[in-house]
């Protein structure tokens, strides 16, 4: 959270290798202000030290330079974009209070935006499975399975205290610029990446859209809160954005997101931001750092958005203006 915020941070719980907890009250709330606004980040384990500390534990054989797939493919900057939004949700509304989460398990291993049973067949839909196929010792996968259903006995559980009283789950997630021409995820991962990233062939690569509604499924029906969708290309538009929606991913039945939505329906939104537009400098194979300025130039839109057409229990606090 920046410096000189009116908005109060409290309670930084971890679930060892699982995830970080956090509760936010506005300037306004107290302790026992009912929680409505839930930021939920499952590809939230972006620190090498993550894929590090997970890699430690595991006993089966991996490919080589398995951290190279963890940098192309982890959602650095969603962590940070969930927590400003809230920033400036929580500054608008200072009597309102949210949880933030934070998965831990990097999706190198297992996907715990994945139904646990999820098989890789299910990557048609664009997705990388639950369990890595490259995971294959008995012991590593008892293992993921073990700290996939913790944390989603965690977010299931947020999910129907803060959408059960009327509140806002928000999800937000990260992608790489370009389209990769990746056929499958298995032992040869690293090799096939490290292919797709030489700048002969990287030139030749299909660039994703900048921000990217995760808002329609398979047969383009819409599934976001009432308003919403209008607001957030309205918004991202006037801010020298292009927005799209579901011009990348659909809605999956085979994603918990799916599950959340369905459960919880016009509550529940998540989008895709590109990671250039999130970082001091693109390196796909390698560690990137947040810029702090560019992550406030997508948050402060979709702040706007939200409080321009969320109608729910999250809008019944007291109103000042969004800080940028």
């Amino acid at each position: 959270m920046s410096e000189n915020t009116s908005v109060v941070q409290s309670e930084i719980e971890i679930i060892s290798g699982v995830a970080q907890i956090e509760r936010w009250w506005g300037a306004d709330a107290t302790r026992e202000t009912p929680l409505t606004l839930l930021i939920e980040v499952p590809h939230g384990a972006d620190e090498r030290a993550h894929f590090d500390a997970l890699r430690s534990r595991l006993v089966g054989e991996l490919p080589d330079d398995l951290h190279v797939f963890f940098h192309v493919n982890t959602d650095i900057g969603a962590w940070e974009l969930g927590k400003q939004v809230t920033e400036r949700l929580l500054r608008a509304r200072p009597g309102a209070a949210a949880l933030l989460i934070r998965c831990l398990i990097p999706r190198t291993f297992i996907d715990a935006n994945r139904l646990e049973a999820a098989e890789d067949k299910l990557g048609a839909g664009g997705m990388t499975a639950g369990v890595a196929p490259y995971v294959e010792d008995a012991q590593d996968i008892a293992l993921l399975v073990s700290l996939h259903r913790a944390y989603i006995a965690r977010v299931e559980a947020a999910y129907a205290d803060i959408c059960g009283r009327g509140g806002l789950a928000f999800s937000p997630h990260t992608y790489g610029p370009y389209m990769l021409p990746i056929a499958k995820i298995d032992r040869d991962i690293v090799l096939a990446l490290r292919a797709c990233h030489e700048p002969e062939v990287r030139k030749t690569l299909a660039v994703r859209p900048e921000i990217d509604l995760l808002t329609l499924d398979a047969e383009r029906v819409r599934h976001a809160p009432d308003g919403l969708v209008d607001a957030l290309m309205e918004r991202l538009t006037s801010a020298s954005f292009l927005p799209t929606e579901a011009s990348t991913y659909t809605l999956h039945p085979s994603t918990q997101l799916w599950r959340f939505v369905m459960a919880h329906p016009g509550q529940v939104f998540a989008l895709e931001v590109r990671r250039d537009l999130l970082v001091k400098t693109y390196e796909p194979t390698d560690a990137m750092q947040v810029d702090a300025d560019k992550v406030a130039r997508v948050a402060a839109p979709i702040a706007e958005a939200i409080l321009a057409s969320y109608r729910r229990e999250f809008l019944a606090a007291t109103a000042s203006p969004v800080g940028r």
